[in-house]
């Protein structure tokens, strides 16, 4: 006979009491069976009990999540490759592959005995004229001492293919074999550092080799060509000063000449030395002929006092005193040298341009002549030289390549350089 759920629950309650009563008091002894009673009508049926909730089930184990993915895999094994491995093998190459390096050190600087000159430069050391609108020498040093010019001098000099190659093994830090000129100035500008301190106008250079000699070589021939062309500046600014000056003497000599021909040609033409003491000579010639004129009008009219106007004595009087105004009037209207009548103060005037400009002339003339001379003066002596505050030093213990230093650099740059690589992935990856 089948069991509902209810039924099943009620007996097991029903099974349940007299457990817990018994507990308490002992079970009364069962009745005797009574006779067989008829059966009690069924009780109504009740309303079915909605279905008992089941037992809630334990939850399934959830697997645990792949702790490394396949992007983890992925940026893990570019870590490696572009981050460790380089450093690795550039660490390896730096302690147990690359070449100890020495240095050398030069210090100097350009000097002048002049030192109020020496601020205008080179053409003002010798002329005195300030040249600030051209570069400064030790400018112009700096430029030379890392220009190809130097490389190839020096080149030639100390054979710097033969210094850079002396370690064939350590290829990074050596030139190489079959290098051009380009590939030896860019290696020159990697071992040789060039600085310069702009108020105190001294140039450093620090040249490095795989040897203590050969890095003093190399500073003692910078030393030698910049010396060399300080020089060869300050000899073409002299002979530039002295070229200079002699031109402006030849054309302070030629304008001089020119006004003098000028001065020349005025008194041929007007036939009067010196206008000015002609017009002086007869302007006294005037003073004189007024003084006669006044002295005859005082004798006529002492002799008009007792004398008739008719009288013979007082007629001579008027025709001296006619005379002497005639003569007047033909002085003040022929004021000057025959034939100029009337132009006597424009040629005062044109005499007068003509003396000043002679006498400017004749002072330009020999300040160009003084100029000369102290061009060629200033051309037998040095005035300008390379001082070397500090001799080529010769090193005792390889200082380079700092390998401490570069390899945390390249470490750094790989570390930043991958970074930036993971960054751009992630952001194109969350774009998407």
């Amino acid at each position: 006979m089948a069991v509902s759920p209810q039924d099943g629950g009620a007996v097991a309650e029903a099974a349940k009491r007299p457990a817990l009563k018994a507990v308490g008091t002992p079970a009364p002894a069962p009745a005797p069976a009574a006779a067989k009673a008829p059966a009690a009508p069924a009780a109504p049926a009740r309303p079915p009990a909605a279905p008992a909730r089941p037992a809630p089930e334990a939850r399934r184990p959830v697997p645990p999540r792949s702790l490394l993915r396949a992007r983890h895999l992925a940026a893990l094994a570019t870590f490696l490759l572009l981050v460790l491995v380089p450093l690795v093998a550039s660490a390896y190459y730096l302690y147990f592959r690359a070449e100890p390096e020495y240095h050398s050190d030069v210090s100097f600087s350009i000097r002048s005995e002049d030192t109020g000159a020496a601020a205008a430069g080179i053409l003002g050391a010798i002329t005195g004229i300030s040249s600030g609108g051209s570069a400064a020498e030790p400018d112009i040093l700096f430029e030379y001492i890392r220009s190809q010019e130097i490389v190839a001098a020096i080149d030639q000099e100390i054979d710097l293919r033969a210094i850079y190659n002396r370690k064939p093994d350590d290829w990074v830090f050596s030139l190489g074999e079959g290098s051009t000129v380009e590939d030896l100035l860019a290696h020159w500008r990697r071992m040789v550092d060039v600085s310069f301190e702009n108020h105190s106008g001294i140039i450093q250079v620090r040249a490095t080799a795989f040897t203590p000699e050969d890095a003093r070589a190399i500073t003692r021939a910078v030393l030698g060509k910049s010396a060399a062309l300080v020089n060869r500046l300050a000899e073409q600014a002299r002979a530039d000063a002295i070229r200079y000056a002699q031109v402006d003497l030849e054309e302070a000599e030629a304008h001089l000449r020119d006004l003098r021909r000028q001065m020349a040609d005025f008194r041929r033409e007007h036939q009067m030395v010196d206008p000015q003491a002609d017009v002086e000579g007869q302007t006294g010639l005037l003073t004189a002929l007024q003084e006669e004129l006044a002295k005859a009008l005082v004798e006529r009219d002492m002799l008009l006092t007792y004398a008739e106007p008719n009288d013979q004595r007082v007629q001579q009087a008027n025709r001296r005193i006619t005379a002497i105004s005639d003569r007047i009037e033909d002085e003040r209207t022929t004021l000057g040298a025959p034939g100029n009548a009337g132009k006597m103060p424009e040629l005062v005037g044109d005499y007068e341009a003509l003396r000043v400009d002679l006498e400017f002339a004749s002072q330009a003339y020999t300040q160009a002549l003084a100029n000369l001379s102290v061009a060629r003066a200033e051309a037998r002596r040095q005035s300008r030289y390379l001082a070397a505050h500090v001799e080529p030093t010769l090193a005792e213990q390889a200082l380079y390549p700092r390998r401490a230093m570069l390899s945390g650099l390249i470490g750094l740059f790989l570390l930043l350089g991958w970074g930036v690589m993971m960054l751009v992935y992630y952001n194109v990856r969350d774009s998407r």
